[in-house]
């Protein structure tokens, strides 16, 4: 019996076979995460680029009644590379290209960082309370900065990130802020009112 397998020790036929199947099984996988990374890019370029383009027509006067139209453009797109897309839309605007994200302003009488008891702030989306964000839903008026924001999620074209423990989906997002045009001469003083 020794005598047999020392026979076949010197023996290399087959070895590629065996070599072939460790192998395998990794490059197969590195080749379809590097397809699947490619098409995420492809679509995420795709989206930038529909997204700017339809940013620069919503900053025109009359965007608001064309915000269909526009997000329907950008919907077509992503669809034409990714057809079961599911594609979301959010529009914020702000008085200022410094105001983005920020909070209304409050005057913190009691030093706690907290707007209550009764403390003055400014209600710049004019919506009776005060916000920790102080944009308000929509495409704004003549001079506000708006960011438009885009939400793409659809499933795994190979799921190779499933292996992995990642979701079925994949998501992206995108957003650009760009100001309205000033079609108006209205200047807007944001009311003052006292935090509850």
């Amino acid at each position: 019996m020794i005598r047999r397998l020392t026979r076949l020790l010197p023996d290399s036929r087959g070895a590629t076979v065996v070599e072939f199947a460790l192998v395998a099984p990794i490059l197969a996988i590195a080749v379809l995460g590097l397809l699947e990374l490619g098409y995420n890019m492809y679509t995420a370029a795709v989206l930038e680029g529909t997204v700017q383009a339809a940013a620069r027509s919503s900053t025109l006067e009359g965007a608001s009644s064309n915000a269909s139209t526009i997000d329907a453009a950008v919907t077509s797109a992503v669809k034409d590379v990714v057809p079961n897309a599911t594609v979301t839309f959010q529009r914020t605007a702000y008085p200022t290209f410094s105001d983005v994200g920020k909070p209304e302003d409050y005057t913190d009488t009691n030093g706690n960082n907290r707007c209550d008891n009764g403390e003055p702030y400014e209600d710049a989306n004019n919506n009776g309370t005060w916000d920790s964000d102080q944009g308000s839903n929509g495409t704004g008026g003549a001079r506000d900065v708006v960011v438009y924001q885009v939400n793409v999620s659809y499933p795994r074209v190979l799921s190779v990130a499933g292996l992995f423990g990642e979701s079925g989906n994949y998501q992206m997002t995108t957003k650009t802020v760009l100001a309205n045009q000033p079609w108006d001469n209205v200047k807007k003083s944001p009311a003052i009112r006292n935090c509850k």
